[in-house]
């Protein structure tokens, strides 16, 4: 009984101290953030489409709310106003994301190939290193031409 008690515990340890390192990982991080982020985006570009552009179409339209629009099949009330809406809330949100990524790209994404770039830098061989690289090419023609 002691020993699957202190099994357990190991167990439950190692569990806490694998949550550990997942929770200190920066994606984990980076993800909160970004949810978090993304909710408060998510209220303004509904803002946008509410109190703006759906205004906006409206008038358009002849001066229709299209949140309001909707048929009535029976006595089902079918309310495409509210999914227009939410089309176009969804068009906003995504060109939005998509401009951020390709500022985000350009920005950083090319900044970072261009430190990589820089590491990069060949080290000249030395005459050493040459000699017997040379060696080493004499050697495989010799060995071909010994084979024919």
């Amino acid at each position: 009984m002691k020993e699957k008690i202190e099994e357990d515990k190991k167990k439950m340890s190692g569990f806490i101290n694998e949550f550990k390192t997942f929770i200190a990982r920066g994606n984990v991080l980076d993800l909160a953030v970004g949810v978090i982020v993304g909710g408060a985006f998510t209220k303004i570009v509904t803002s946008l489409v509410n109190d703006i552009l759906t205004p906006l179409i409206g008038i358009i339209l002849g001066g229709h709310d299209l949140s309001r629009l909707s048929i009535k099949i029976g006595d089902a009330n079918i309310a495409y106003g509210s999914f227009i809406q939410n089309i176009i809330d969804f068009l906003i949100v995504a060109f939005c994301i998509f401009v951020l990524i390709k500022f985000v790209n350009r920005f950083f994404v090319k900044k970072k190939e261009e430190e990589h770039q820089e590491e990069v830098v060949e080290v000249p061989k030395s005459e050493d290193v040459l000699l017997l690289e040379e060696i080493r090419d004499l050697l495989k023609k010799q060995k071909k031409s010994s084979k024919q």
